[in-house]
Parts: C-alpha cells; sequence; structure tokens
C-alpha cells in the first residue's frame, strides 16, 4: 500500500534529554498553494530546535510536510501552523522554523516563526554552521 500524506506528527523519546544540544533538519521541497490563485508555492524549510523529552520522528515529518501540498495557505499562516504543531508534538525548549519561499511576482518571501528563548550562540535555522 502507498504512503500517504498525513498531519500526524510522531516522536521517540530524546536519547539525551540532560544536554542542551540542537537539531537541524533541511526540508527543501515544500509545497502548499496559493490560496488566491491556486498555483503552487515552493519553499525551502529550515527547522532548528532544542529538544527536550522528544523528539520528531522524520518520516513523520516527511509526510506531515507533504500534507500542505494542495492546501491553499499564505506564507505567513502556513509557517506558524507548521511551528504551533512541531510545538504541540515536542514541546522543545526552543524551535524555529524559517521557510524560504521561491520567487513569485519578482519577489521572494522569507518568513522566520520562533518559540521559546534562543540560547546564547545559537545560530539562525538554516545558518551555515
Amino acid at each position: 500500500m502507498p504512503t500517504a500524506p498525513t498531519k500526524r506528527l510522531d516522536t521517540f523519546a530524546n536519547p539525551h534529554p540532560e544536554r542542551d544540544y540542537q537539531i537541524r533538519i533541511r526540508i527543501p521541497e515544500f509545497t502548499c498553494l496559493c490560496p488566491k490563485t491556486g498555483q503552487p508555492d515552493f519553499a525551502e524549510l529550515d527547522l532548528l530546535y532544542v529538544p527536550d523529552r522528544v523528539c520528531v520522528e522524520l518520516k513523520s515529518l516527511k509526510l506531515y510536510v507533504w500534507s500542505y501540498r494542495n492546501e491553499g495557505a499564505f506564507h505567513e499562516d502556513v509557517t506558524n501552523r507548521i511551528l504551533g504543531d512541531l510545538v504541540a508534538a515536542t514541546s522543545p525548549r526552543y524551535m524555529e522554523l524559517a521557510a524560504r519561499f521561491n520567487v513569485r511576482g519578482g519577489l521572494y518571501t522569507t518568513v522566520v516563526a520562533h518559540h521559546g528563548l534562543r540560547p546564547p550562540g545559537l545560530p539562525e535555522a538554516g545558518a551555515q554552521g
């Protein structure tokens, strides 16, 4: 049976809850639809978080991201919804999602949403390092 998109986010126990460490996940193939025109919007998502008790399971994250492919959403809304769902599923110490949308009408849009206080010295999501 083929895999299907889903809004369910699975987690697993953080193997090192005693330590602050960062997890970076690059999602280069995010797609949703423009709510005004119905045309596809393409973005690269960069997720950065410091887990607490659980981490997000990657296959479920992939299927979750895929679930937006046929949904209309403004860039600002979809970025904040995704961050909200990830925070609800994982209760991280800190989380940041940067959504860099491809050009549309000569404009590039980047939306960055945060949860919690950024630990000192932690670079932004998508920063090299």
